[in-house]
């Protein structure tokens, strides 16, 4: 087994797994969610109170923040810890989905990416050393191989060279210099074939990477494809090492994925969402916009002990909501996120109680209350 990844405990109902992850930065109880800090920031979140609900695992943009401010400007302040004051871990993505989804020319060729950016269209060229070398600089605790985000309804010729390419990538990933302590996760990719995943989880299998992420789906190919190709993909990975499935963040799907083996997860969802208005908890979701709620007194969710609940109505959350006032942002974006981490928390119970009946509490999270 790894020394950086411990697994405590299976599940005897599914493919969950109880685990510890140890970074450079604390160990890390999975499976877990983290938290997407784009620019180095979760919107509308201070890091203390990531840290008083349970996080001790975010996520770090470094498409966004090779960009803007830059990877050296981090480095010479202290690194990105230190930037955005955050005493717990990070784990920094490849860039490779934003290139894939946010700039606005690209070409991809067996040395990298050429693409324009989107803040100024300014040209770049990310390999997958530059990735490495900018993930080096922001000293984050997990870095990621450079991948190809395929678009969901690419052909099957496409996929398979873009997936090989992808696998060439990893290979490079792994001869780049890394910072102290740095963990490296390749990435599964194989779009929607079964065969093109398998073939890429055998490749990247034998390396010397301390975990393993598929990534390539939540991106249109539907929730029945999503689940199959993911627990497909799960059951190819080796058990030593943590699997992280990138991007997916609905509830619902979460729990099939813990179930499926997964033990990390990343996702915009419950701070876009909690932006919006629609607020997380295990009846369902609330859409606080609503009139429904304008002489509600009841909190959110009445079991949730978080900093929102213990202090304010429904018909408040509304009314901050509709006045376009910031501190509905930031109240909603609390609640949605310690509902994530209560989630997860749930998940860890369920896998340490070893029973069937104890995944049923999940049912309703994907509904409408």
């Amino acid at each position: 087994m790894a020394a950086h990844f411990t697994v405590l405990r299976n599940d005897p109902h599914s493919n969950a797994r109880l685990g510890r992850l140890a970074t450079a930065h604390g160990a890390v109880e999975t499976p877990c969610f983290m938290p997407v800090g784009t620019q180095g920031t979760v919107k509308a979140v201070l890091p203390r109170d990531l840290h008083e609900m349970g996080c001790r695992l975010l996520l770090g943009n470094t498409y966004h923040l090779y960009l803007r401010p830059g990877h050296e400007r981090i480095r010479r302040l202290g690194g990105l810890h230190r930037f955005m004051g955050w005493e717990g871990a990070i784990l920094t993505d490849s860039g490779g989905f934003q290139v894939y989804s946010l700039a606005k020319i690209r070409r991809i060729t067996e040395e990298g990416v050429h693409f324009q950016s989107h803040l100024d269209g300014s040209p770049h060229f990310l390999t997958p050393e530059k990735a490495a070398e900018v993930q080096e600089a922001l000293g984050s605790d997990i870095a990621m191989a450079l991948d190809e985000c395929i678009p969901h309804d690419a052909p099957r010729n496409y996929v398979a060279a873009s997936t090989a390419r992808t696998i060439r990538w990893a290979e490079r990933c792994l001869r780049s210099p890394r910072a102290a302590g740095q963990l490296v996760f390749g990435i599964v990719q194989g779009g929607v074939f079964e065969e093109l995943r398998r073939r890429c989880s055998d490749a990247l299998a034998p390396m010397a990477f301390e975990g393993f992420a598929v990534g390539g789906l939540g991106i249109g190919e539907g929730e029945e494809k999503l689940r199959a190709i993911a627990q497909f993909t799960a059951g190819s990975l080796p058990e030593d090492r943590p699997r992280y499935l990138m991007g997916v963040g609905r509830p619902q799907d979460i729990v099939e994925a813990v179930r499926a083996g997964y033990d990390m997860f990343d996702c915009v969802i419950p701070t876009r969402n909690a932006r919006n208005g629609t607020l997380f908890t295990f009846q369902g979701k609330v859409n606080i916009k609503r009139a429904q709620f304008a002489d509600d007194p009841r909190p959110v969710e009445e079991a949730c002990g978080c900093y929102c609940c213990r202090n304010f109505s429904r018909a408040y959350l509304r009314h901050l909501y509709v006045a376009g006032e910031i501190l509905s942002a930031e109240l909603n974006s609390l609640h949605n996120l310690y509902f994530y981490h209560r989630l997860m928390d749930k998940c860890r119970e369920a896998i340490r109680a070893g029973r069937a009946g104890a995944w049923t509490e999940f049912h309703n999270i994907g509904a409408d209350v």
